[in-house]
């Protein structure tokens, strides 16, 4: 797997690089926010760690515009900035992970993990009697084509690529919001909640299961 690090500050960069490639991963760097977009559009890079302040081009900006050309791209953001809004910011601008300075590299490197088992180059997945477009953010079902805004859809393309798996609500809010723990919020609930709503047809509800305690399961047949 190729990973692309888009980082300014060489003491960071190199550091990533040697970490990652002593995991077994290639690895491309680059310096800049032009150098970086460029790499991310290579369809050679599986993911990239996103530096958010970059001389030339902000990362905020690279990841705009990567999103419009590879929108199915696992982007980690990686900075400092780790106020509230600014995770909402890079959240929302299509960052799949949000992790902030300073950081412990194993967790970066279990973030990698997750985003590559959860994410790949794909542009449409099926599973469960759903077809899920990633480009659009527009689910199919029963013949009936449903618009998902940007978090509904990540959440339903979590739990398509792992169907029949339990995901834990810590580990959907890791995954598609990038919160660490946050025992005070209902998110995954709510979410799950549009999407059952969405996705239900007359007689045939969302092939989403609630197991107390667990987690969450969308069922391999609906």
């Amino acid at each position: 797997m190729e990973i692309l690090v888009v980082e300014d500050e060489a003491g960071i960069a190199d550091f990533l690089e040697r970490g990652l490639r002593a995991e077994g991963y290639g690895v491309k760097v680059a310096g800049d926010g032009e150098s970086g977009l460029r790499g991310a559009l290579d369809p050679g890079v599986d993911l990239v760690v996103l530096d958010r302040m970059l001389p030339v081009l902000d990362g905020i900006e690279v990841l705009a515009r990567v999103r419009r050309s590879r929108p199915a791209l696992p982007v980690i953001m990686l900075t400092a900035k780790g106020e509230v809004a600014d995770r909402v910011e890079g959240l929302d601008g299509g960052a799949t992970d949000y992790v902030t300075k300073p950081f412990a590299f194993e967790e970066l490197l279990a973030r990698i993990r997750a985003q590559l088992r959860a994410g790949g180059s794909e542009t449409v997945i099926e599973a469960a009697g759903i077809r899920l477009d990633l480009v659009t953010r527009e689910a199919r079902r029963a013949g009936v084509t449903i618009e998902l805004p940007g978090r509904e859809a990540d959440l339903l393309a979590y739990l398509m690529r792992n169907v029949g798996q339990v995901c834990s609500r810590e580990e959907l809010l890791s995954t598609v919001w990038g919160y660490d723990h946050d025992p005070g919020t209902n998110v995954v609930q709510v979410y799950i909640g549009y999407l059952r709503r969405k996705l239900s047809r007359p007689g045939s509800p969302a092939p989403i299961d609630t197991l107390r305690s667990a987690g969450y399961r969308l069922r391999e047949r609906p």
